[in-house]
Parts: structure tokens; sequence; C-alpha cells
């Protein structure tokens, strides 16, 4: 932050420098913005002076129409003008305005084409609204660089031509309306399986093609055979597909899968329970068998079910000695029991102070338990979003879908902490010293696949323990890092990697992407999907990613954690997040690396200290890209 005040009586040339820079910068920042909106009043008839109050030095964020981002950054947000009685050709000007996301001139009398370089020179378009005008000519195939656009509407003018393929490819585009103008031509594909609603589309006497009912003329029948074609490969490639999905899915099926209202008649298929011993990786003073498990959890009984996943069920169990446990009945796994043990040997390994420290497993017939410490404090999802009770369970006992797998809900009524920044800063330094460890210090490294809120557990002293390590490769019948976790789930909505959805394939910078996206959660106090903001609307990430793109990012903080001379460590804090969620897994930094920059931060809080250290595993540094790792 640059500080104006004079201080010292004297000063060198870089003092000097810093001073102008200060000075200087914000001034050249002002005078764009306001040229901006003097050049887009210039360019139009006024009759009503509805645009009286646009002079020059005068506060831009009083302007009429003019939201600004803040009122101390007098920087165009949104513009808004309808029926205000203006006319011409496209107003001129708007390039200068850097961060325009709402664009309204509906309602005027507005005339001739709509400028073809809208969004290159206004790229950060959220909303544009130009209905009830008179802009004739055809619709810019320049829209597709409106990466960020999410609403147009262009009814009720005079467009002509057809509507541009590109429409359909604006992935973010919610709303779209063209009809009342004179546009022909057969509706893109993209469009009509996007905008299937007629309305949207009427009035457009030359418009043909789905959702319409009017069906477009054929030209000739070389066109017709090439339709017939198309129609023809497409349905046999469907065939195909559906072919392969089905083999897929027979393929990863896990065997035995616990078919459902079997909950209590799995315990009673076990024979001499009291003759089962529970593989405990600390010795303990007395053996613990599987009937010592069974009368903890009183038979595995509904009511001491505390979690419920994609890789099984959780109950809470107390032992006679007062010790309480976490003990998940996986679902049946397809390994033999040699190699689900030697499996367990290896997960037993791995102990680190931010993990969830696995005690033991425990094997019965075709079942799977595995025992962990249990978490009094639940998941950071429980306290993120309020969580204070648990789902009902169906006969079968499954559970609604989102809980962490391991202790993220106790059965007793957990109030939801209100999360201040010092505990959101401790708990984010120690899942990404978990990460770190996991990613850089194991050899081979350890692919988490799986990291939301929900797999992160929280002790007495909210510490956080990463939950479900290891167990992406456990529940897969195929030993390989191409994975889709579990029977074809890749993971909770929101925190995948958009390289995992198109190839399959998991890697490290996936796990730093979902970390990135837990970081926006601790930061933001919004959820990972369905953010909707004034002028967006989207996932998380994508709204982080549209922040950044318009210097707007502290716009993002939760508004509970702003002031008390933190706000230079809250806007650190959510640009770590920001790099590490960048849509090229390349652009994004490694685990070491984040936890690093966040321990920087977190340095005058005494979280961490000198012996802190995360020591790199042979190759560890170099190989960030690859997948093939224990997972």
């Amino acid at each position: 932050m640059c500080n104006t005040g004079w201080g010292a009586m004297s000063f060198g040339r870089p003092a000097l420098a810093v001073l102008l820079f200060c000075v200087i910068v914000p001034l050249w920042a002002f005078a764009q913005e306001e040229e901006c909106l003097l050049q887009f009043k210039a360019s139009v008839t006024d009759p009503s002076n509805y645009l009286e109050s646009w002079v020059s030095g005068g506060s831009l964020c009083q302007f009429t129409g003019v939201t600004c981002y803040h009122p101390n950054e007098p920087k165009v947000y949104t513009l808004k003008l309808p029926g205000a009685g203006l006319s011409g050709s496209f107003p001129k000007g708007l390039s200068q305005c850097k961060v325009l996301t709402a664009l309204d001139l509906s309602g005027n009398n507005f005339d001739g084409p709509i400028s073809s370089t809208l969004c290159k020179d206004v790229p950060n378009l959220v909303s544009l609204n130009l209905m009830n005008n008179k802009f004739s000519g055809p619709i810019p195939d320049g829209m597709k660089d409106c990466l960020f656009l999410n609403d147009l509407y262009l009814q009720f003018n005079q467009l002509s031509g057809s509507i541009p393929d590109t429409v359909g490819s604006l992935d973010r585009l919610r709303d779209l309306n063209v009809s009342h103008n004179r546009l022909s031509g057969l509706i893109p594909y993209g469009v009509s399986v996007k905008f299937n609603d007629s309305s949207l589309f009427s009035n457009n006497a030359g418009l043909c093609g789905a959702p319409l009912t009017s069906q477009c003329g054929s030209k000739s029948s070389k066109n017709t055979g090439l339709i017939i074609g198309i129609a023809i490969g497409a349905a046999v490639a469907l065939l195909v597909a559906a072919g392969l999905l089905i083999w897929w899915f027979m393929m990863t099926r896990p065997l035995g899968h616990h078919s459902r209202g079997d909950e209590t008649r799995w315990i009673r298929r076990i024979k001499a329970p009291r003759s089962i011993v529970v593989s405990m990786f600390e010795k303990p003073l007395v053996k613990i068998k599987l009937s010592d498990l069974m009368a903890a959890t009183r038979n595995f009984s509904q009511s001491n079910i505390i979690a419920a996943g994609r890789t099984g069920t959780v109950y809470k169990g107390t032992l006679t000695d007062g010790s309480v446990m976490a003990i998940k009945r996986l679902q049946v796994t397809p390994h033999s029991d040699k190699q689900f043990k030697s499996e367990m040997e290896t997960l037993g390994r791995l102990k680190h102070r931010n993990l969830v420290p696995l005690l033991g497993y425990c094997i019965a017939g075709q079942e799977r338990l595995l025992v962990y410490k249990h978490m009094p404090n639940g998941s950071l999802q429980d306290h993120l979003q309020g969580s204070s009770k648990v789902e009902q369970y169906s006969e079968s006992g499954d559970a609604e879908k989102g809980f962490s797998d391991v202790g993220a809900v106790p059965l007793e009524k957990l109030p939801a902490k209100k999360l201040d920044w010092e505990t959101r800063l401790k708990i984010a330094i120690g899942i990404a010293r978990g990460m770190a460890w996991l990613h850089h210090s194991c050899n081979p490294r350890v692919i988490h696949r799986n990291i939301s809120p929900s797999s992160i557990l929280l002790d007495e002293e909210f510490e956080p323990k990463i939950s479900d390590f290891g167990l992406a490769r456990l529940m897969n019948p195929v030993d390989t890092h191409v994975s889709t976790f579990v029977n074809g789930d890749l993971g909770d909505v929101g925190y995948v990697a958009p390289e995992l959805v198109r190839t399959l394939v998991a890697t490290v910078k996936g796990d730093v992407y979902s970390f990135g996206v837990v970081l926006l959660e601790l930061i933001t106090g919004r959820k990972a999907v369905d953010v909707a903001d004034e002028n967006f609307r989207g996932n998380l990430a994508e709204w982080i990613m549209f922040l950044t793109r318009t210097s707007n990012v502290a716009h993002a903080i939760d508004r509970s954690l702003l002031g008390a001379d933190k706000d230079d460590e809250l806007l650190q804090f959510v640009k770590i997040g920001a790099s590490c969620v960048v849509p090229s897994p390349r652009d994004r930094p490694s685990m070491y690396e984040v936890f690093h920059m966040l321990r920087a931060i977190g340095e005058k809080y005494s979280f961490t200290d000198q012996n802190d250290e995360i020591p790199l595993a042979p190759g560890s540094a170099d190989a960030d890209e690859q997948g093939a790792v224990v997972s």
C-alpha cells in the first residue's frame, strides 16, 4: 500500500520515484475511465440530457447509470442506461473501461450494427442487454471472445443473418434471447440444445430448426444425404459409446458390492468374531478383537453412523477403556487378503501431524474394516457450511452424499464454530503441510484425488487432519494412475481439476487445484459451486479467475475477516488460492511452494517453527506432472 505522507524532512530519488508512482498511476487510471465515459457521451445523441452529470472532472461514481467497484476506486464496474432516450450508432469509448462487467442499453433508439470488437474491447462482460433498440446487421461472430458472458439479450431489434455457431460455445452463457428480429437460417445445434425454448427465437421469419417447429427446407439431395449420414454416424457413435460405458462399468464395479438392506445382516454373517484379531500398528496392552469393535459400535448400529461416502460407512466406537475410535466399513475391494494387508501396511507407515492416524485394520470374510482415531471437531465442511446434524439414513444405511468418510459428523449435534482469520490460516497451513508431505516427502509420492472440506477433519485444537489418503487406489480394481476414483465418480463437484475430466489421469497438480478451491472457500466463506454474484454465475474457481482478470479479487474476501490490519494478509491468501486454480496445470504452484507461501503469512502467529520443513524425496521436485504414484 502506498503511503504518501512526507515523513522525514528529506528523501532520495528512490523515495521520490515511489511517491510519483503512487500519485501518477491512480490519476492515469482515473483519466482512462473518465475518457471512456466522455467518448461514450460524445458519440451518442442525448435529446433529454440524460447524461448531464457526465462532465470532465466530475465524480465518476456519481455519473448517472454508473456503478463503481468501490467509491474510493473510480473504475466503471457496470453501466446501465435503460430507457434513457439515447440514439445513434453503437457507442464508442468502451475499450477504456477496463473492468466493465455489465452493459445495459435496453429501451433506447440505437441503430446500425453492434460493434464487432465489443468483446475484445470489454473482455470481462458478464451481462449484455441491447434489447428494444434498432440494431441491424448480423450478430457479431466476435461474441466468442466474451468468455465470461452469462446473459445476452438481443430481442426486439432488426438483426439479420444467421446465429453464429460460436454463441453455443460460450460455456458460461445462461440466458439468451434473440426473438423479434430478422434472423434466418438453421439455429446452431449447440445453441438449440442449450436453450430449448422456442420463445427465445420466435418472430424471426427466416429462422428454423429446433426448438422452433418450422423445419429448414433442403437445398439439395446432397445436403439431405449429408444430414442423414451425419445422423446415422452419430447414432452409431452413441451405440459404441454406450457399449464401452457398459463394459467399463462392469470392469470397474467392485465385486461383492454391499446390497441394500444388508447393514445389519453382514454382522450376522461373520462367524466367531471373538477369534478375529484387529491388526493394530501400535500394539495395545490387550489385543483388540472384532467382538470389541462390535460392542463399541453396538453391533455397528445405524445410530452409531457418523459419516458415509464413496469409500464406505463410518461408525463411532467407544471401547471399554473409554477411548473413542472411528471405524470404517469399506465398500468391498477387489484386492485379495494378501494385497489388502500389503496396502494397509503401506498406509500404516504414513504418519504425519496433519494426517488422520490409521490405527489398524481387520479382515472378516469379505468385510474390510479400518480403525482411525476419532476427530472430535468434525470436518472443515461442518464449520464452513454450518452443518450441525447427522443426515437421516435409509434402511440400507446409505447416507446422503457429501459427508467426509472418517468421523466428519459427530453423533452429538456439533455447533458450527465461526472460524476467525487465525483459525482459517492455521487450518490452511496444516492442510498444505500435510499435502506437501504426501507429494514431496513420500517415495513414491501419494496423490489424494479427492481433497475437499469434507475430507479435512479437525482435532481438539482445530489442527487439520487429512483423511482418505491412499484409499483411491485401494478402491479401484486396476492398479494404475488412470482412475475415476471410485465407481466412476471423479470426486466432489467443484473440486475436480478441469484436466481430470478430459484425461482421467490423476496428477499432483490436480490435488493442487482441489486444495486451491478449499483455500478459496476459507477466504471467501462461499461454497465451491453455485456462486451467485451480482454480475456472475458459475463455480467458485471460475469466479475468482474472473475477479483476477478484472483486478477485483479483493471483492471475494469474506467481509467478516476485513479490518484489524489483516487486509494485506487476506489479499496474499486469496492470491495464493487463485494461483492454485488456474486452468493450466503447469501454471499452478507445487504443494511444496504453496506451503512455504502460506507459512510466510503465518510466521507471526507461530503456526510454524524452524523445524517445520518438508524433506524432499529424490526426484520429487521435478515430477509435478507425473501421475504414476501410490494413491
